[in-house]
């Protein structure tokens, strides 16, 4: 006679990832095909309304184009900076645990305290920035030929042009983020045996490159592919720093209009939950899509111990 006792030990489990994930997403995609809004006693079928408005008006075409200029930037520095931060770090003898605080503590950082930060590092009259490069005019600005205009009209509105808005929050995304793939990676790098590098020493790789093309690297690849996974779910869920930073929606034109705020003003602040279970389904399809095709694309120069 076949025993289910196993059931005892996954069933609660399986309820839970239904009762959490699941049955959430169901309900999302059910009322993304109507114009329910919360108080509202009933709501009617709209089909497929709410989808085409997301992908035809201009609104929303600038939400795409903010969230994935935020997430095709953010995405490959963080992993970058992630992993020449480790590998700095890693080859350190003395005060290596003095640099890890250091690039961890933007992980760490309160979101209100970090926005009045920025906001005031930023400012375009008090703020160090301009400061800075006010400071530069006449010298190495000029020298360099870089913002040459600026030293004689002015220099950005870097939250409220919307020429510089997103890319503002990009950088800010990277500052914030990279410090958390950084400890990822530490923790592959940590994982490395030793005898790979006396061996590959033998084999005639006698510099620092090669040592890292031929071990570090290949050795890596699980983490690579776990470290990018994330940082595309990290940087898709952006929400908080676009919040703080334009609590009245969106930035300058719509410039930093990312799809979670989108969710939250169109859900939360407007009460209109069709169009805003729509927006998280597109948002979820978008994740998944790109989760796989990059891990398609990691994985097959992945190589697993």
């Amino acid at each position: 006679m076949r025993s289910y006792a196993h059931m005892w030990f996954i069933g609660p489990a399986l309820f839970l990832m239904v009762v959490i994930l699941l049955l959430p997403i169901g309900v999302a995609g059910a009322l993304s095909f109507t114009d329910y809004s919360l108080g509202n006693a009933g709501a009617d079928f709209v089909g497929l309304k709410n989808y085409v408005q997301i992908f035809t008006r201009s609104t929303y075409e600038k939400m795409f184009g903010a969230t994935f200029r935020y997430v095709f930037v953010v995405v490959p520095l963080t992993v970058g900076l992630g992993l020449g931060a480790a590998l700095l770090i890693n080859s350190l003898g003395r005060f290596g645990d003095f640099y890890k605080t250091i690039y961890f503590l933007p992980v760490m950082a309160a979101l209100i305290a970090m926005a009045i930060v920025w906001e005031f590092a930023l400012h375009p009259t008090i703020g160090f920035v301009n400061t800075t490069l006010e400071r530069g005019c006449g010298t190495w600005l000029e020298a360099w030929g870089w913002y040459a205009h600026g030293c004689a009209e002015g220099f950005p509105l870097w939250l409220t042009d919307r020429a510089y808005a997103i890319w503002t929050v990009a950088f800010i995304g990277v500052w914030q983020g990279f410090g958390f793939n950084m400890v990822l990676y530490l923790a592959g790098l940590t994982s490395i045996p030793r005898e790979l590098y006396h061996a590959a020493e033998l084999d005639g790789a006698k510099t620092g490159w090669q040592r890292f093309r031929l071990v570090t690297w290949p050795m890596l690849g699980p983490t690579t592919v776990f470290v990018v996974t994330i940082s595309l779910i990290r940087s898709f869920q952006v929400f908080d720093m676009v919040e703080a930073f334009y609590p009245q929606g969106g930035g300058p034109s719509k410039s930093v209009y990312v799809m979670m705020f989108a969710i939250y003003e169109k859900g939360i602040q407007q009460n209109l939950m069709g169009i805003g279970a729509a927006i998280t389904v597109v948002f979820l399809g978008f994740v998944m899509v790109l989760t796989l095709i990059q891990r398609r694309l990691v994985e097959r120069r992945t190589h697993y111990v």
